[in-house]
């Protein structure tokens, strides 16, 4: 299923492939998410247009709408969105929980959790069976287990399933922590079982990594889930308050894991973060990042001073005749759009501003990926890593190391 093909001296990189039943993903690897079975502003074949090996679909709102029984009966998730390339599907215990706790966001910066729009429903109870909780599409209770959680992925059909877990909220105290990281040991026994005797063939199945920001807790679950019959392990949960206690916690996780297996970071796509994570050994990404803020006018620059990226909503790109970036070979930079001209998209709340911009930061992460698989490939990853923490555009890697 997966084979390292470089390995990079003095760091946990490598390159490798994943062989699954759909075809293959080159790694280190985005994925970007089609959530609702569909990539947010675009038709999905066009992510594969930009790049991309593979997209991931969430269990957790296909089980809701338009449920699994009728994505099953349409042929599943590959025909239902005619993608014929690897699908990834989480668990849903990321959604079930955050209606409970909020997002990690919203415990860092000490505020109430945001209970609007897709968070609006809530858990009623958490239980050795799973959790039920009141949809947040019209109030109905709703049931989620182990064995429910495969159940959906098995019907969607996906090529790699993820394990159902509770992810921990960052306020948690160690003792609860460790109690819920033994729930989710237990869970992930039931997953298997429930595959072993119901899984469609040829679907990976990934455990997921938690134990909050606690090092003994995360390296114990590591090692838990690395002795179990997984296809892959992903590393999930609340990683910290900071950059720094995040990618020491994945450092902790990634220490105890085989070398062999395939490492999936979740929820993380940051452009820094992906450097850092990639140094790391991590496999696959996914983040709803590059097109969430794309459809809030921001496109990816290389700019660390700005976080990588550049409001163009902002009244000062009203006259600006300048690409949204100059010298990317993306579609929407390649066609000359201006900034002043997807500026006055989004004053005209126009979606063709967010497909645009869209497009734009999915090829950008998708270069980008492409330039340090390379520089692994040639033995230059520690240059092209500090030319892109610098700020070169990742067109340039190779130019600068």
């Amino acid at each position: 299923m997966f084979s390292i093909r470089t390995k990079a001296p003095g760091s946990y990189a490598r390159t490798g492939t994943l062989r699954l039943a759909h075809g293959t993903v080159e790694t280190p690897a985005f994925v970007p998410l089609a959530t609702k079975a569909v990539v947010k502003t675009l038709e999905v074949r066009e992510a594969a247009e930009l790049g991309f090996d593979m997209v991931l679909g969430n269990t957790f709102h296909l089980f809701l709408n338009p449920g699994h029984e009728l994505i099953g009966r349409l042929g599943g998730l590959h025909r239902f969105q005619r993608w014929d390339r690897p699908i990834i599907t989480d668990s849903g215990g990321f959604q079930v929980f955050s209606m409970g706790h909020g997002t990690v966001a919203d415990e860092i910066k000490g505020r109430a959790a945001q209970f609007v729009g897709e968070r609006a429903g809530a858990i009623l109870s958490i239980e050795e069976e799973g959790v039920r909780f009141r949809s947040y599409l019209d109030g109905a209770t709703k049931f989620m287990g182990p064995e429910t959680s495969m159940e959906v992925q098995a019907a969607l059909g996906s090529d790699i399933a993820l394990v159902f877990d509770e992810c921990t909220p960052f306020h948690a105290d160690r003792d609860y922590t460790a109690r819920s990281t033994e729930r989710t040991h237990r869970w992930l026994d039931r997953c298997l079982a429930w595959h072993a005797q119901h899984g469609p063939a040829g679907q990976a199945v990934y455990g997921i990594v938690q134990g909050g920001v606690e090092e003994d807790l995360r390296r114990a679950s590591a090692q838990e889930v690395a002795a179990r019959d997984v296809g892959g392990i992903a590393i999930g949960g609340t990683l910290g308050e900071n950059k720094a206690q995040m990618f020491e916690v994945v450092e902790w996780t990634v220490e105890e894991l085989p070398e062999a297996k395939p490492r999936h970071l979740l929820g993380i796509g940051e452009v820094d973060d992906l450097v850092r994570g990639v140094e790391l050994g991590i496999d696959t990404f996914d983040c709803a990042m590059p097109t969430r803020i794309g459809r809030h006018g921001m496109a990816l620059i290389p700019d660390p001073e700005r976080r990588w990226r550049v409001d163009l909503a902002k009244a000062r790109w009203r006259e600006v005749d300048e690409p949204i970036l100059d010298g990317c070979p993306c579609p929407a930079c390649a066609h000359g759009y201006s900034r002043a001209y997807v500026h006055y998209l989004l004053k005209a709340r126009e979606q063709t501003a967010m497909r645009l911009l869209t497009i734009h930061n999915l090829a950008f992460l998708s270069r980008l990926m492409a330039e340090l698989r390379a520089a692994i490939d040639e033995g230059r990853l520690p240059a092209a890593a500090a030319a892109v923490r610098a700020g070169a555009a990742p067109w340039h890697l190779n130019a600068e190391t």
